[in-house]
């Protein structure tokens, strides 16, 4: 049986779902054995990472679920603590920020100096605000798998804030690709991830969960870059949410979600860019570039770069979609990239996506929405109270004029505009605003129409579709 005193010897940060239990320092080896046997809800397999402290062994383990952990200590409770940035008084040169702001930098030093006690900083980005940790310290770094309630086999991005920064995280003597050298020079800083090969003796394998390669990016966004700087050490940043959650565009967004579960938030405004990075694969020896997740770069971007540098390539790289140009079932089961394997972006709430811009499959047919509605309305009769609808939708969308016709009784609408149709980056920029928003006014279900796959309506689409539940074609 585990006793309370080796309990007390081990540093466990848990979630409520999921996250990785740190061992630090056990008495003996087959204690490891032990906790397993007297705790099998741990579930608990073979180490993520094993590294040592003053000769003693610390081990990384995935932990599933927590519900018999009282005998230890569980997640340490934060006094949240946000801190004002102004992004404007950020200028970088040379790859070393001048901060005008005093009361900016000093937030900035704070920031950095929990960072280096190993903890977890919110903090902005150009795409969304990331839960930033070391990403050369696996027991940092399993703090931000414990606080979001995160799948071990889920891979972090490591960010840096300069070209002379990326050498830290990749293995001696590796040769960049022309293509890379393009790629970086074109959209570095900004929300474009790389992947490259990965040693496991500088990179954790933690960050990689066990994959061969690591992805890694620059931020654009002066806040991100300047606290990367001045912890001068690369940063593991994935969305800083829980877990499935929609990702946070804003700092009360983190506030609301994360609060006592981390110390400091550096609020920089809300996110420009609303998705996050486009991931890019360039490793495979056709020298093609697969986009594994869209994002802020867009395919036509990525495509028009390539035709205006590298055309005298023969063959010239092709951009390829993940899952629309081809197909890799061992990447979705093994991901090498945040947002591939998991349902994400997910409210709490229900979350049905209209499809009004694509054809239906043979056999299927377009309903109006009212029926739609009306099936909804049938299906809550139970509530005892109006049922309440969310509505996200292009600005210019006709569903949007033709909500007062759809007289349906006891039905309440809350509308949260997109973009118009022609500016799909308007759409990505308040996609996860406006998820976030619905659910905060309680509404009982979340609508949300169809954008074309076009420039960032790829990205736009593709976080819908993993954050809803159901499809259904409807007449506009």
């Amino acid at each position: 049986m585990m006793t309370e005193r080796w309990a007390q010897a081990c540093a466990l940060s848990s979630a409520a779902t999921a996250g990785l239990l740190t061992v630090t320092r056990p008495h003996r080896w087959h204690t490891l054995l032990s906790c397993s046997r007297s705790y099998p809800e741990y579930t608990c397999m073979r180490p993520l990472r094993i590294f040592w402290r003053r000769r003693a062994p610390t081990l990384v383990y995935p932990v599933f679920s927590y519900a018999a952990a009282r005998p230890i200590r569980t997640t340490m409770a934060f006094t949240t603590q946000v801190l004002t940035c102004d992004p404007a008084t950020v200028v970088f040169d040379s790859g070393r920020p001048t901060i005008a702001s005093v009361e900016t930098l000093q937030a900035l030093k704070r920031a950095s100096e929990q960072l280096h006690t190993h903890q977890t900083v919110a903090f902005p980005t150009e795409t969304v605000y990331g839960l930033g940790a070391l990403a050369l310290e696996p027991d940092a770094v399993s703090r931000i798998f414990s606080t979001k309630g995160r799948p071990p086999d889920n891979p972090l991005i490591v960010h840096v804030s300069s070209q002379e920064m990326l050498p830290r995280v990749l293995p001696k003597g590796y040769a960049m690709s022309k293509t890379y050298e393009v790629l970086m020079k074109r959209f570095w800083p900004g929300p474009l991830t790389l992947l490259f090969p990965t040693d496991p003796s500088i990179v954790p394998p933690i960050i990689t969960a066990n994959q061969p390669t690591v992805a890694v990016r620059m931020p654009s966004h002066p806040i991100a870059r300047a606290l990367i700087a001045l912890a001068d050490a690369p940063v593991a940043a994935p969305s800083a949410n829980s877990s499935g959650k929609p990702s946070p565009t804003r700092a009360e967004h983190v506030y609301n979600d994360l609060r006592g579960k981390v110390g400091i938030i550096l609020d920089g405004g809300p996110c420009g860019v609303g998705l996050e990075s486009t991931v890019v694969d360039g490793l495979h020896e056709d020298g093609n570039l697969r986009v594994l997740r869209p994002g802020g770069v867009t395919v036509e971007d990525l495509e028009r770069v390539i035709h205006e540098e590298l055309s005298y390539v023969n063959p010239a790289p092709k951009v390829l979609v993940h899952r629309r140009d081809y197909h890799d079932e061992a990447i979705e089961h093994t991901p090498t990239t945040p947002g591939m394997k998991y349902r994400h972006y997910s409210p709490s709430v229900p979350v049905t996506l209209l499809l009004t811009q694509s054809n239906p499959p043979s056999g299927a047919q377009r309903i109006p929405l009212k029926t739609f509605v009306q099936t909804l309305h049938v299906d809550a009769a139970g509530l005892g109270r109006p049922l309440r609808l969310g509505l996200l939708s292009p600005a210019d969308s006709p569903i949007i004029g033709n909500l007062s016709s759809i007289d349906v009784p006891d039905v309440e609408w809350t509308s949260h505009a997109l973009g118009p149709l022609s500016e799909p980056a308007v759409s990505a920029q308040r996609l996860f605003d406006g998820l976030l928003s619905l659910d905060g006014a309680k509404v009982d279900h979340i609508l949300i129409e169809e954008i074309r796959e076009e420039r960032e309506g790829l990205a736009v689409m593709n976080r819908v579709k993993k954050a809803a539940g159901d499809s259904i074609w409807i007449e506009v």
